[in-house]
């Protein structure tokens, strides 16, 4: 009798915490994406150095669908895009995670261009939208040409 309730108790217990434990992945991953594009921004606004010269298109983020990772980049030809040679750290999401969706288009780039900083959305738009997934579940990170920063 208490073996059959403790195999009951376990199999309504043990799903849910799978679907918990992803759903806090998910959760820790778009917060941290969030935070890493106010890295970049920060990091435009007090003209921190790359390679001993401040980049004259300042720092952005490089996001492509369908990857578990973005790029952490110094704009050093002010194009307002990622281009090779100017990475400066490749950050992964949480396992499971993935980047399902990107507007306005994929690849997409947010830089921040010293020293105010203005806000670049490449392909241009005044607003870019992230989509992250992880087991059917999704959360979204908006950044719009103001520079406000927000998960949903």
């Amino acid at each position: 009798m208490v073996t059959g309730i403790i195999i009951l108790l376990s199999a309504l217990v043990l799903p849910n915490y799978r679907t918990g434990e992803s759903q806090l992945a998910l959760q820790r991953s778009a917060n941290k994406l969030a935070q890493d594009i106010r890295r970049a921004q920060e990091m435009a606004m007090s003209a921190k150095e790359f390679e001993g010269v401040v980049p004259p298109g300042g720092y952005g983020i490089n996001f492509q669908t369908n990857l578990t990772s973005y790029i952490l980049f110094a704009d050093l030809n002010n194009n307002k895009v990622f281009d090779s040679g100017e990475a400066i750290e490749t950050l992964s999401l949480e396992r499971g995670v993935k980047i399902s969706n990107l507007s306005p288009a994929s690849p997409l780039t947010i830089s921040f261009t010293p020293p105010d900083p203005t806000v670049n959305i490449n392909p241009s738009n005044s607003l870019a939208i992230i989509t992250l997934s992880n087991n059917g579940q999704t959360k979204i990170i908006k950044v719009n040409k103001a520079g406000l920063i927000y998960v949903e």
